[in-house]
């Protein structure tokens, strides 16, 4: 059973190599902005995505994937997550700027915030504003001490809080997936898998308001124990993949039905208010469009499917092992054709030193199992 194509990534790095990837990417940038492309759209469900060198942290993707609409939030995240890269280039006026503009967004207009966040949850809004308006003076501090290492764990700190702040303001789940799919489990909002393995443990956070289908499917998995022993198995460079039992290569086989439970490709497009189903960006002629979730963060999970089947994957996933070469700003080839669900947030380490044939000893759900929907029953 064929999940990624080798030609594909044989293709991919022969381009890398020879500098004519480079070519087709400026020739692809420079058709996107004669077409006047919006990297918002005009969705009721704005991505909140800046335009700009592509994001290759999972915590921040997930953060600007979440389906709020409150500018005023967007904009502390924005100056907060600048500063990474203002960071790399001991840019410090730049960051000094960054925290004085989410200084003066949580200080001076905190309404704009709150008005997001239900009745309900105010209270506990208003107390993480003020506690991020402290915080804030510890990064100050950093900064003027040009402590690269403080500075990095108050970012970190200040961004979690943000992220909380913007969960607040969710209240409902943002769309209803197609009747077609109601026989399989959906995950409606987000949870967390603990996965441990014989070199350590992960940590992923599966998206549902994204990937519904997708990442409902594999926490329903990880629930019924389905991927405890399994091994990781040969794939593709950059890839690390596991998700059948030994000896086989069907995929799960739902108990009450005795049928193979089947994936269909699920990807959510910058500036849609639901994803795509069944298709490929490509085969469906938005190949120049972006998914939510992209393949530019190192871990990115995702969901594995036979080559000329893009609704025929059921149990098996892989990890994206983030070359930078390989994931340029705004395009990578294997967007849109496969549906990442989540991404690694603790354990880069450990996801680095797995190998073929290490093992997954056990993966539970730790957070979220209740966003788990299961398909109703006559």
């Amino acid at each position: 059973m064929l999940h990624l194509n080798r030609f594909m990534l044989d293709w991919y790095k022969r381009w890398v190599r020879t500098g004519l990837l480079a070519l087709l990417l400026l020739t692809l940038s420079l058709n996107l902005c004669a077409a006047g492309w919006n990297l918002g759209g005009t969705s009721s469900r704005p991505s909140g995505l800046p335009a700009g060198n592509a994001i290759t942290d999972g915590r921040a993707l997930l953060r600007y994937a979440l389906p709020i609409d409150n500018q005023a939030v967007r904009d502390i995240q924005g100056s907060l997550e600048d500063i990474s890269t203002q960071l790399r280039g001991k840019r410090w006026s730049t960051i000094s700027g960054d925290i004085t503009k989410a200084s003066v967004m949580l200080r001076d207009r905190p309404e704009e915030v709150l008005k997001s966040v239900p009745d309900a949850r105010k209270a506990e809004a208003e107390a993480l504003i003020a506690q991020l308006d402290q915080e804030i003076a510890s990064l100050r501090e950093a900064v003027e001490t040009k402590d690269k290492g403080k500075i990095e764990t108050e970012q970190s700190k200040l961004l979690n809080g943000v992220g909380k702040l913007e969960e607040l303001m969710l209240q409902k789940f943002p769309f209803e997936v197609p009747s077609e799919y109601s026989h399989l489990p959906q995950l409606k909002g987000r949870a967390t898998v603990e996965m441990t393995t014989n070199k350590g443990t992960i940590t992923l956070v599966v998206d549902g308001y994204s990937a519904p289908i997708t990442a409902g499917n594999f926490v329903d998995l990880v629930q019924r124990g389905f991927y405890n022993g399994l091994e990781f198995i040969p794939a593709e460079d950059y890839v690390l993949q596991a998700g059948d039992p030994p000896g086989s290569e069907q995929g799960f086989i739902d108990p009450n039905t005795g049928k193979y439970r089947s994936i269909p490709l699920e990807v959510l497009v910058r500036g849609d208010s639901v994803p795509t189903y069944g298709v490929t960006l490509e085969d469906a002629g938005r190949f120049r469009e972006q998914p939510v979730l992209p393949f530019s963060a190192y871990g990115a999970v995702a969901m594995a499917r036979p080559e000329a089947e893009p609704d025929g994957g059921s149990s098996q996933f892989f990890f994206f092992l983030f070359e930078p070469e390989l994931t340029p700003a705004g395009r990578n080839l294997l967007d849109g054709r496969f549906a990442v669900f989540g991404y690694v947030v603790d354990g880069k380490e450990v996801l680095r030193n797995l190998k073929q044939g290490d093992k997954i000893e056990s993966a539970k759900v730790i957070q979220g199992a209740d966003n788990l929907v299961q398909p109703q029953t006559a």
